[in-house]
């Protein structure tokens, strides 16, 4: 052969051996198609909350309460210095913790908030030099981390740089190594009213070499009908798009979103939902809270709604098969044993109960202690052992119980027998409280209020009732933290089972959202409380 014949023959070999491989094969946590899955190709689904680490961070044991009421997903709101900044070994600490308690987690910077409309806010370039400060705290957990690279990047002002500064961003991460899955929110203070992120999609997912970007809309009062958001995700579902709620809320000061509708089709559709967000909120939205200062046991009417409720996160969601999780356990735990009630007061009792056992392979979980109440039965509360202590009940009635068992993979036992107990009367009489209604915020057709109610007697008091009148042409639009009625004009508002009962000296909230005509600067009142 030839010295040109054989370097021809080795030229073609060589173009024959060398596989095409894919350059920039991504890894961990991925996009197929329009859905997110995991390294070994099982189809992952987010259902989670926020929680606003880069002001509280303190507050640790979130983590472990979140993952306890069934959350598979937290987002965790970071910072580079606009508010307290999280460095690389805090951002290594969250890491761990994500670990530890067998979460996804959504890590985001919350910097950008509002850019081009809010002072203060950073470009999605300096929150791409964020990432690479806290690059070591990330790199090998990409089967569990995902990185929202930047928070509601865009305010209402010059919304079409977002198209280019968002691919900008996702090109520079990639260029700097990082392999995770991304996250990018809309403009639009994250709800794309202008439709920008969803007509320039398909040119920013292919930006990322690995095509492995999802989108992130922010659903509020943009999205206040079931119309609107079926518009907007069959347009991702028709482009064949990743998509995820990256947040969401049950009110708020641009409107009332329509909760239902949203769960209801992210679970239909098989998209990831978080809900904003656990707790510690402020500037008037201390409404979207889901407990009371981080505690678990103190459930608002926005956490029963996405924990508890229908399609909510309790009934919905799956861990992530990296951590042992997934749909191959179908086997529910056995019934526990008849509970029984102790410390019996007018507001609560201690339950116990000998334990399940469950033999699926995912592991018991804990219990649902529910109250046997005709067609639908209430929860009551979630413990992770074999006893509760249930707070906020109603004076001097006779409560049925039962409790079932649930497993790693959200399978529940058979009921329990039932047992019945009866709160006592308080003794010490009704007392007496105040109730103060503040204006939270306001703009020409609305406004917030929030009314704190105070036990202002020497004994406790079992609930609360209390009452005022709208000015004429004001309607209520949305409520929290109370059971409103309306007559007229005339408003009467009951608290709940976890905020009813106050002892002498304490306080609890609620809250409501009001429309009036436009000019009108009349405010409700005046507020009159009566205990029980």
């Amino acid at each position: 052969m030839s010295r040109l014949a054989a370097f021809l023959a080795l030229l073609v070999s060589m173009l024959i051996v060398v596989p095409a491989a894919p350059a920039h094969a991504a890894v961990g946590l991925r996009v197929n198609g329009a859905r997110i899955v995991e390294a070994n190709g099982n189809a992952f689904v987010m259902r989670g909350v926020s929680h606003a680490h880069t002001w509280y961070t303190s507050q640790t044991s979130s983590f472990a309460n979140i993952k306890a009421l069934r959350a598979n997903t937290v987002r965790v709101v970071l910072s580079g210095g606009r508010w307290p900044a999280n460095g690389a070994s805090d951002v290594a600490n969250i890491v761990s913790l994500c670990r530890q308690n067998r979460l996804i987690c959504v890590l985001e910077n919350h910097d950008t908030t509002g850019y081009g409309e809010q002072s203060g806010a950073y470009t999605l370039d300096q929150a791409v030099t964020y990432w690479n400060s806290v690059k070591s705290a990330v790199t090998g957990a990409e089967d569990y981390i995902v990185i929202n690279i930047g928070n509601e990047p865009y305010g209402n002002n010059n919304v079409s740089a977002w198209t280019n500064a968002t691919t900008s961003a996702i090109s520079r991460m990639r260029s700097l190594g990082f392999q995770h899955l991304l996250m990018v929110d809309a403009p639009n203070w994250g709800q794309d009213w202008q439709f920008t992120m969803r007509d320039n999609a398909q040119t920013v997912f292919n930006a990322d070499p690995q095509r492995n970007t999802v989108f992130s809309v922010h659903m509020y009062g943009v999205f206040d009908t079931a119309a609107e958001i079926t518009a907007y995700l069959n347009a991702f579902q028709t482009a064949g798009l990743p998509l995820v709620i990256g947040e969401f809320g049950h009110n708020h000061s641009d409107g009332n979103p329509d909760e239902d509708t949203i769960m209801a089709q992210a679970q239909q559709r098989g998209l990831g939902y978080i809900g904003w967000s656990w707790s510690g909120n402020g500037g008037g939205v201390e409404y979207l809270d889901m407990v009371t200062n981080f505690n678990p046991a103190q459930l608002t009417s926005w956490g029963q709604r996405i924990f508890n409720g229908a399609n909510g996160i309790g009934q919905t969601s799956r861990e992530a098969t990296y951590f042992g999780g997934g749909s191959t356990d179908t086997t529910p735990p056995t019934t526990p044993g008849t509970p029984s009630a102790s410390n019996v007061t007018s507001s609560g009792a201690t339950l116990t109960w000998p334990a399940s056992t469950d033999s699926g392979g995912s592991g018991l979980a804990g219990y649902n202690v529910y109250r046997e109440q005709g067609t639908t039965d209430p929860l009551l509360g979630q413990t992770a052992t074999n006893s509760i202590t249930l707070t906020g009940l109603s004076a001097s009635t006779q409560h049925q119980v039962y409790v079932r068992a649930r497993d790693g993979a959200n399978n529940l036992s058979a009921n329990s027998p039932t047992t019945t107990f009866t709160t006592t009367s308080g003794g010490g009489g009704p007392g007496s409280c105040t109730a103060t209604g503040t204006v939270q915020s306001q703009w020409g057709g609305g406004y917030v209020v929030q009314v704190t109610v105070t036990n202002t007697g020497s004994t406790p008091i079992n609930g609360w009732t209390v009452t005022f009148t709208l000015p004429n042409g004001h309607t209520i639009t949305g409520g929290w933290n109370a059971t409103m009625s309306i007559t007229g004009q005339a408003v009467t508002a009951r608290g709940m089972s976890y905020n009813g009962s106050l002892a002498p000296g304490a306080s609890a909230n609620f809250g409501f959202q009001a429309g009036r005509p436009s000019g009108d600067s009349a405010i409700p009142g005046p507020y009159t409380c009566t205990p029980s």
